[in-house]
């Protein structure tokens, strides 16, 4: 594989495009929004300085980084020729559902479509293609430079072929590829929603304050992170969106959303991204203030 094309310039997208295009790939960076390209490029390009300054890459590093990446506002253009589309949207099942089909119609019968989805079933999104054995999920980590995990998860129909040839490439970028079968959440979605979802009833009954409950998880658990504090990185929408497809998934009550993370996403309380969420990002994106709402 040479050629990457990654849909959506978020903050996953943009993390994608980075790796794939640091490590010598020729990567198509698609949007529908040229700001948001511009923002996603943009981000790139003060992450890339912030390696420089650490001495990790050199300025030629940097140069040949941005150099392998194109920005495209029109799909088919930007699928043309590419060995693997991996669609890096928002965590919508219908939002994703149409980028597959129009990838699949668009991408040429070879191209192995991924998507970056961290909770929402494959063999449904597989489903939307004609080429059920070439779909599966890579689902990297935020922030995609730093971190080394990406889950591999298999469909229903995920032919073995594709399923090596992914695990081969996600070594390429340095990463450590962990192969899963297709259950909602997967693993780490499984395993890690669940507790933001408990933290966030602890603090909705009262037990603890916000600093108190992620100090108890930071020391006691040896967390780098609270996981309040992570909820608020991670968007509290997204957390809220994860909860409602394993609770739709699994019909299972434990993966009920509390109340409180529905109410905050609601008053568009959601994490780093907006400003506020469990602690105030007004003056900085650190959690070092925590919300006013939590501290009366």
């Amino acid at each position: 594989m040479n050629t990457i094309a990654v849909v959506g310039a978020g903050t996953m997208g943009n993390g994608i495009a980075h790796v794939f295009a640091q490590n010598g790939f020729q990567v198509h960076l698609i949007d529908v929004s040229k700001e948001a390209l511009d923002r996603g490029l943009a981000t790139i390009a003060k992450n890339l300085d912030r390696m420089v300054t650490k001495e990790k890459i050199t300025i030629s590093d940097k140069e040949n980084t941005l150099a392998n990446i194109k920005s495209f506002t029109e799909l088919k253009a930007g699928v043309s020729k590419v060995d693997l589309a991996i669609e890096a949207a928002t965590e919508n099942v219908t939002i994703k559902l149409k980028i597959f089909k129009e990838l699949d119609d668009v991408c040429d019968p070879n191209t192995i479509l991924a998507s970056n989805t961290s909770s929402i079933s494959i063999t449904q999104i597989a489903a939307a293609t004609s080429r059920p054995e070439k779909v599966i999920g890579m689902h990297f980590m935020n922030p995609v430079p730093i971190m080394k995990l990406v889950e591999i998860i298999r469909g229903y129909s995920t032919s073995n072929e594709t399923t090596t040839a992914i695990m081969e490439l996600s070594k390429k970028l340095g990463k450590t590829p962990t192969e899963v079968n297709d259950y909602p959440g997967f693993v780490a979605n499984r395993i890690l929603m669940p507790m933001i979802n408990e933290a966030i009833e602890t603090l909705h009954h009262g037990v603890a304050g916000v600093e108190e409950i992620d100090t108890v998880m930071k020391l006691g658990m040896a967390h780098p992170m609270g996981p309040l504090q992570l909820a608020d990185f991670i968007g509290l929408d997204v957390c809220l969106s994860i909860l409602n497809v394993m609770h739709d998934g699994f019909k299972n009550p434990k993966y009920a959303p509390s109340p409180l993370l529905v109410n905050m996403v609601m008053a568009g309380k959601k994490g780093v991204k907006s400003g506020e969420g469990f602690y105030d990002y007004a003056e900085n994106r650190k959690a070092e203030v925590v919300s006013s709402q939590f501290t009366n």
